[in-house]
């Protein structure tokens, strides 16, 4: 066992110390096993000499039982090997296997000693030969345990070379000298071997030590983006919470405010949450596309109506800061093929990175028809790109150094947004940058094969977006939602407008509210409550007991099986933060209806 201690402080493990073992002991069976085959030519030739064949056919014959012996004691190792562990294997079997060979060594040079008394050099003379080249192939295959073959050589040319001081005379020294040179020449071949699959098996021990490093930083990483990803899951709905309710708050302020010094520090307040908003929503969009929750379907998509609504979102700011934003695009519409909310997603990022990092100059969004393709481009003046740093600038969670000393509240998320919907979309896309002179991001997208030419019914150029001026509402508007800083919000917003609106909730709270005699034109659903309800429920009974009523779904949540199982029966869904131009609209929309219902002669059926 002083052998695999040595191996063991070299630093070979067990199971590699078994693995040497088990090509020992293979080459050892397929030795015993080919032995026999080697002496029956030399039987054939006694035969022909007319001596005695018996002592020869004795030997082949044993040889062929102890291959079978060893077969069946090979098995049996086998078993031991998936039944104990390695140091138990080793410190039984290492000790047997070591006999075995000495005793196969043994075996193999009697056959100089038994066969007949004769003085035919020649038949010698091969004999001789024969069993060197077993002892030599045997150095190269038994040397992964370099015990194991000096038992067998010492055995096998010990006595090789005592029957050939017995058996020869006249060129006995001759043969003796030739056979010491060649014994010395095969053992350090043999030494050379065993070095060899030493450094292999230390190899193949650190290759195994870095892959399963790899595998478990890679599990570790895994189980990191799923606890991440469950972890946005779950919270979403509690995240979003905030940001909602803010939104709502700050644009009744606006509406309310009729100071003039303090509008410039609304509309930062503003624009500061909207920008929270994009960035929640970056983080979000990230983990949907990591976790594999965003389908994507090639459809024709009108790039120059996504430009402008992307570039609509922080026209204000530019402006504020100073920046100019400009865009360029043809007088006629441009169509690609991709998915629309990916490719808003990536306009939205990409727009947000370049002001970010702007502190001068301006930005430029373009789109330029190139044949069959249509480029995507965001110019900006900003601080640029180091040449070390352009390698990893789409990677998550990375910001170039230069981006830290202007801004540090980002994550580094937007630009690793935009990569994965690249490639969700099979789209090109990269940048060039030069550090302190500003950078270029781009996007090439397959141009839509039925583009039809028209003119472009939304005006080209860099004209400011006007105030958005909101028309006063009729009627009454039930909102289910348990947290008082949203209902507080939603009550502030809507009645600004000229809604009166009841909160509740749980379904007991709403129905109490619908006994008073309250009757809503709409209703909008939370999905999450603390009561334990499901808001999806309680929107469907209210829908029973009010047919004519009008209803959405407003939760924070992405991935809920609830809310997609709405979406699929038709009804409608919204995601907090919910933007108020769109719930303006939503229910001027919702109030016309009620309107015509009211004035209907027969009933309509219920719009959800």
């Amino acid at each position: 066992m002083r052998f695999f201690q040595s191996l063991q402080n070299e630093g070979i493990s067990p199971p590699a110390q078994i693995r040497l073992l088990n090509n020992t002991f293979l080459r050892l069976v397929f030795s015993f096993s080919a032995v026999p085959f080697v002496g029956i030519p030399f039987a054939i030739w006694i035969h022909l000499l007319g001596d005695d064949l018996g002592p020869t056919l004795t030997w082949i014959i044993i040889y062929l039982l102890c291959a079978v012996a060893i077969r069946l004691l090979y098995r049996r190792y086998q078993r031991d090997v998936k039944e104990h562990n390695a140091e138990d294997v080793l410190r039984r079997w290492l000790p047997r296997i070591n006999k075995i060979a000495f005793i196969h060594g043994l075996g193999i040079s009697s056959l100089y000693l038994i066969t007949p008394q004769t003085q035919n050099f020649d038949f010698f003379l091969l004999l001789n030969i024969s069993i060197a080249a077993i002892v030599a192939a045997n150095a190269t295959h038994l040397t992964p345990i370099i015990s194991t073959f000096t038992r067998f050589f010492f055995a096998s040319w010990g006595v090789l070379n005592l029957g050939i001081i017995w058996r020869l005379e006249e060129l006995m020294f001759i043969v003796l000298m030739l056979n010491l040179l060649y014994g010395f020449a095969i053992y350090r071949h043999a030494l050379t071997s065993h070095a060899f699959f030493i450094q292999q098996a230390l190899l193949e021990e650190q290759s195994s030590r870095l892959a399963e490093q790899f595998r478990q930083a890679k599990e570790e990483a895994e189980q990191a983006l799923l606890d991440k990803n469950q972890f946005l899951t779950t919270a979403s709905h509690d995240l979003r919470q905030p940001v909602h309710a803010m939104g709502f708050l700050i644009e009744a302020i606006i509406h309310r405010n009729r100071d003039d010094s303090l509008t410039p520090q609304l509309l930062d307040l503003q624009q500061s949450v909207r920008s929270v908003h994009l960035m929640f929503n970056s983080l979000l969009d990230l983990s949907k596309i990591e976790s594999g929750n965003v389908l994507t379907a090639a459809a024709k998509v009108d790039i120059g109506a996504l430009l402008d609504s992307a570039v609509t979102l922080f026209r204000e700011e530019a402006n504020r800061r100073a920046l100019r934003l400009r865009t360029w695009r043809p007088k006629r519409r441009v169509y690609v093929m991709g998915d629309a909310v990916l490719v808003r997603q990536s306009l939205i990022n990409l727009i947000q990175n370049a002001l970010r990092y702007t502190q001068r100059g301006g930005v430029l969004v373009a789109i330029r028809p190139r044949g069959a393709e249509c480029l995507v481009e965001v110019w900006d003046t900003g601080v640029g790109i180091a040449d070390d740093e352009k390698g990893k600038i789409f990677s998550p969670y990375y910001r170039p150094e230069l981006a830290w000393k202007i801004d540090s509240a980002g994550h580094g998320l937007g630009l690793a947004v935009v990569a994965r919907c690249a490639r969700l979309m099979k789209v090109q896309y990269g940048m060039q940058s030069v550090e302190g002179k500003g950078s270029r991001f781009w996007m090439r997208f397959i141009r839509y094969a039925g583009e039809d030419g028209a003119p472009d019914a939304l005006p080209a150029g860099d004209s400011a977006a006007a105030p958005v001026r909101y028309a006063p509402l009729r009627g009454s508007c039930l909102v289910v939602d348990d947290d008082p800083l949203v209902t507080s919000a939603w009550e502030s917003l809507m009645s600004i407008w000229g809604i009166n609106v009841r909160c509740a909730a749980s379904a007991d709270e709403a129905f109490a509210i619908i006994d008073d005699g309250f009757t809503p034109f709409a209703v909008l659903c939370d999905q999450r409550l603390r009561s334990g309800e499901s808001g999806f429920e309680i929107l469907k009974a209210l829908f029973e007991r009010l047919p004519d009523m009008s209803g959405a779904m407003v939760s924070g949540e992405f991935n809920s099986p609830v809310l997609l199982e709405a979406e699929q029966e038709g009804y409608l869904v919204l995601r907090k933060p919910l933007e108020p131009a769109r719930l303006h609209a939503l229910l001027t929309q919702w109030s016309v209806y009620a309107q015509r219902q009211a004035g209907a002669a027969a009933p309509v059926s219920v719009q959800k």
